[in-house]
């Protein structure tokens, strides 16, 4: 077994040259052939009963060469760029050069390795103060948003409709006088001001009466979902049947001891101070780290290869998805629901996975100079919070090598964010 490592032309490429000895390549066939001999019908034996050399001679060696390949070459490959260090970020561009029952396999990998580059300046950097302070408005403001959700719901009947009223309206929608498509409904529940209409429906709502009749000209927007709507004007012929407003209640200490735990609305507004204050300081501290991470980026020049960006890509993508279908919504919907391609979509995600992977080559680096590592007591608490977190034992977590690595670099790479904050100058 060897490996021979060349540069290519291309920066952080590498052209590896294997070649795996013959008897490796015939055993493999070997285990192809037990794995693949049911599927072969030979005259004169049951399936899977004719001898390797018989389906050879029938079929050709040639039939068992590619998934011979696939069946020895993984493994190899996984093993001698480990033990070469090489640092692979991208799939491989295989050329096989010679391949053949009784010889050597020899190929070719075209592979993308980690970059190698020099840090910028990381310690000593100079950064503004990150602060957040609570004001009597946020606190008014948070009291407001709970008034509105201990609401109720009152008709009104002889006044016309306003900015937060709901409304129920029968409507129908035309374009070049012709109803379209998914246009009609009735009884259909609105909050004026809400935005879940074409741009203007709403607006045009205000000052109707009950069983008024009007019609509404708007116009679609231009990237409106669908084509044959989008960017051209319709008429709404709306009716309004119902006008509903919300009755705040007061606020005072009865409401304070209706919606939370204090005897009075004072108590309540400190708590919610406290509540306000710790949700800033956590903000601060997340712009403070974004922060020092961009200044230290900044100042680190890195060529980033195109693998590296793919593969962020398709990890932005996969969360995607994995939030859509707790919608009930597949990619391949959403995609046309927005009128894109999975191509404009990579396109809009490539400059923040260019961001995020600079980010994190640059941690590992400042993890690799100070020689940076999470403590025991810090796994152990965060083997702890995980075990709590999913129903699982702590032990049972423990004795995963996979997981105990990934916190252990997870960790480290915090513990890089933390370095580069507290040894910053904030003024």
């Amino acid at each position: 077994m060897s490996i021979k490592v060349e540069k290519t032309d291309n920066t952080n490429e590498l052209k590896l040259t294997f070649t795996i000895p013959a008897e490796k390549f015939d055993e493999g066939m070997k285990k192809v052939y037990a794995k693949t001999a049911k599927y072969f019908n030979i005259p004169g034996f049951r399936k899977g009963k004719a001898p390797m050399a018989l389906v050879e001679r029938t079929y050709g060696s040639e039939i068992f060469y590619e998934d011979t390949f696939n069946e020895i070459v993984p493994e190899i490959f996984d093993n001698e760029v480990k033990e070469n260090n090489i640092e692979v970020v991208s799939k491989p561009q295989i050329d096989i050069v010679e391949m053949g029952k009784g010889k050597d396999l020899v190929f070719t990998a075209i592979v993308q390795v980690k970059p190698e580059f020099k840090l910028g300046k990381y310690k000593g950097i100079s950064m503004k103060k990150v602060e957040y302070k609570v004001t009597d408005e946020d606190i008014q403001k948070e009291l407001e948003r709970m008034a509105d959700k201990n609401s109720r719901l009152v008709s009104v009947e002889n006044e016309p409709v306003v900015e937060k009223d709901i409304v129920v309206i029968d409507f129908e929608g035309f374009v070049d006088g012709v109803a379209f498509e998914g246009g009609k409904a009735e009884n259909h529940e609105l909050e004026i001001g809400s935005k879940t209409f074409i741009p203007g429906f709403e607006d045009q709502i205000i000052g109707m009466k009950i069983d008024e009749e009007r019609d509404i000209n708007v116009k679609f927007p231009e990237e409106y979902f669908s084509a044959e709507l989008a960017g051209k004007d319709a008429v709404f012929k709306v009716k309004l049947h119902e006008i509903k407003r919300k009755e705040l209640p007061n606020l005072d200490d009865e409401f304070a001891k209706d919606v939370s735990e204090f005897d009075t609305l004072e108590e309540l507004k400190n708590s919610i101070k406290e509540k306000l204050e710790e949700e800033n300081t956590n903000k601060a501290k997340y712009e403070t780290e974004n922060n020092a991470i961009k200044k230290v980026c900044d100042s680190t020049e890195i060529e980033i290869p195109s693998g590296m960006i793919d593969t962020e890509i398709d990890n932005m993508l996969k969360d995607i998805e994995t939030r859509l279908s707790y919608q009930g919504f597949n990619m391949k919907q959403y995609l046309q629901m927005v009128g894109k391609t999975e191509e404009d979509m990579r396109k809009e995600y490539e400059e923040q996975a260019k961001i995020s992977v600079k980010n994190r080559l640059v941690l590992e680096a400042i993890v690799k100079a100070e020689k940076l590592e999470a403590s025991e007591e810090e796994i152990t608490e965060k083997i702890n919070e995980m075990a709590e977190n999913y129903g699982r034992k702590a032990e049972d977590l423990k004795n995963n090598e996979q997981l105990i690595n990934y916190i252990k670099n997870n960790m480290a790479i915090e513990n890089a964010v933390k370095f580069v904050v507290e040894n910053a100058k904030i003024k």
